[in-house]
């Protein structure tokens, strides 16, 4: 089968003919039909992500297709269901195996497209902002990177769970994308003074963010007391270093999520949560953007649509009808 292989880091991954997977005991087997890329595929070039697969391995973390087969003891799963699976890596691939755990059915009506780009932005965001922040009905949410693969599905949710949301992104383009998606006050990152226009606009509870600096340290500046600072990413390059008296006198509080991590430690989490979002997308409340979709011989334009920010919402790397 033709997959999309890393044999050393800061390099191009290259697309290669390897053998088919075979599903051992827990496991299924996938046939791809898309797989979402995300910026974290990035960082695995350059052996810079939390998790560093071993040498050679194949890309991809996100995926949606049919279930080709499953391996003994798989319960709930069989050859021909529509899924959408987080493997975590290999699904850069016409097909991959991973733990049936992994994987959640998708309703028909859900394209393949939608599907492979859904479970790391939408579980992302759900996970912070109602399991670890706790935003409420009324408080004011700032997505920081708002027009991003995660950003755009927080502002969504933030909507979704009663908040007045401020969406910060470059350019009119990426900020129209996002007040399509419900933001009630957009801001443009170019030369913004984003203590100055928060302060204005009555300062936030909760700050998401999936950049880092330049733009961290005044959004945390905004908070409010009792305010909460999730720490999602750092696309832009430089991790935030907080000024712990900022913390204190203000009573804030700074929040880590790592969606790829529950697989490990709250399993039960993650299911409970992307149970929920696939209702929200049955009934109409959430509605994936996906700015591009190339297929698998063009995966290294998708990975520069990342790296230069070009894109909105999602990259997906169609593989399979």
């Amino acid at each position: 089968m033709r997959a999309v292989l890393l044999t050393e880091t800061d390099t191009l991954p290259q697309l290669v003919e390897i053998d088919a997977p075979q599903a051992a005991a827990g496991e299924v087997v996938i046939t791809v039909a898309a797989c979402g890329l995300n910026f974290a595929d990035l960082l695995m070039t350059r052996g810079q992500y939390q998790e560093r697969p071993d040498l050679p391995f194949v890309m991809g973390m996100e995926v949606a297709g049919t279930i080709a087969s499953v391996g003994a003891g798989v319960e709930g799963l069989r050859p021909g269901m529509r899924v959408a699976a987080f493997p975590g890596k290999g699904g850069l691939a016409e097909q991959v195996c991973c733990p049936a755990d992994c994987c959640v059915p998708i309703p028909d009506a859900m394209p393949f497209t939608q599907a492979a780009g859904f479970l790391v932005a939408y579980g992302t965001s759900h996970l912070a902002l109602e399991h670890r922040a706790r935003l409420q009905a009324g408080e004011t949410l700032l997505v920081l990177g708002a027009a991003g693969g995660v950003g755009l599905t927080a502002v969504e949710i933030g909507k979704a769970l009663g908040a007045r949301v401020i969406a910060v992104a470059r350019g009119a383009d990426k900020l129209e994308i996002a007040r399509k998606a419900g933001a009630d006050l957009c801001l443009d990152s170019e030369g913004l003074d984003l203590r100055a226009a928060l302060r204005d606009a009555g300062g936030v509870d909760v700050v998401y963010d999936a950049i880092g600096e330049p733009l961290a340290t005044p959004a945390l500046r905004a908070l409010r007391p009792e305010g909460r600072f999730l720490a999602i990413g750092f696309a832009g390059g430089t991790v935030p270093q907080f000024p712990a008296n900022i913390l204190l006198v203000k009573n804030l509080t700074v929040i880590g999520l790592y969606w790829g991590a529950y697989l490990k430690f709250a399993p039960h989490a993650l299911t409970t949560s992307l149970s929920k979002l696939i209702g929200w997308y049955a009934t109409g409340h959430l509605h994936p953007h996906i700015s591009h979709t190339l297929p698998l011989d063009q995966f290294a334009e998708g990975f520069e649509l990342l790296r230069s920010r070009k894109s909105t919402g999602k990259v997906v790397i169609g593989i399979r009808d």
